[in-house]
């Protein structure tokens, strides 16, 4: 059954690779305009679920549901168009494009990628501008702005990041699963991103799942906490009573 208010439910999900278990029977809800942490060692199951969720791999058993509606008989780009974007932890970008390029790639039934379509300007040529505005508008909120006739190779991994949350964006996502977003990151843009990801939810209603392994910035700026741990969700709650927990540390260690 899914929670009333939940944008994203998972139930009794497991996927194995062999003898391995890599996710155990997880179900959990994010809630509707949340931002929901996803902690927990490395190899714990935390990437997998990910890509169950997003319908990059398949779940041997369990369900998804993504604003009431079950999702498992859905490939990746039909859940991605229903709303449903995701990051990578490392960023999945088209180095032999620019910034700016980049940006256009992501938005959904563009007119000039038809066969037909590509070859009659005037089909697509106010799509196209209405885009370019849009990523403008976009890459100025990130900061990215000055860098958008850079290749995306000749970035820095801070901005493949930004960039890469920018690409999000141009969907009107209403879920965003974010892969470790601060990777790698400075401290200081790792706040600018926290920020930023707060700023989205409170301005735009974007619900926000996101795995990170700086606890110390995340708990500032989650409102629940799920804890995987050997493939299975070993506690959750606010980041109070997860922080709480005397078992937490014993798992990190």
């Amino acid at each position: 059954m899914v929670e009333s208010n939940a944008i994203l439910e998972m139930s009794n999900l497991r996927k194995t690779f062999g003898g391995l278990v890599a996710v155990d029977s997880v179900g959990f809800g994010v809630q509707r305009g949340s931002i929901t942490g996803l902690i927990g060692p490395n190899g714990s199951g935390k990437s997998t679920l990910f890509n169950l969720i997003a319908g990059t791999l398949k779940a041997d058993s369990g369900n998804v549901y993504f604003e009431g509606e079950k999702m498992d008989h859905l490939s990746a780009d039909k859940r991605f168009h229903k709303g449903m974007v995701r990051s990578f932890q490392d960023p999945k970008l088209f180095f032999g494009m620019n910034v700016f390029e980049n940006m256009l790639v992501p938005p959904a039934k563009q007119k000039g990628e038809g066969p037909t379509a590509g070859i009659l300007p005037m089909r697509w040529k106010a799509q196209e501008i209405d885009l370019g505005k849009r990523a403008k508008a976009v890459m100025s909120d990130l900061k990215i702005y000055p860098i958008a006739r850079n290749n995306a190779d000749e970035i820095s991994g801070g901005q493949m990041k930004l960039l890469q949350l920018g690409q999000t964006l141009m969907n009107s996502p209403k879920l965003i699963l974010l892969d470790e977003p601060t990777a790698g990151v400075a401290p200081a843009l790792t706040i600018q991103i926290f920020d930023k990801i707060k700023e989205l939810r409170e301005r735009l209603g974007i619900t926000f799942l996101v795995i990170e392994h700086k606890l110390q910035v995340l708990f500032k700026y989650v409102d629940y906490v799920q804890v995987m741990h050997r493939g299975k969700i070993f506690a959750s709650g606010s980041p109070d009573e997860v922080i709480a927990n005397p078992e937490l540390a014993t798992i990190y260690l």
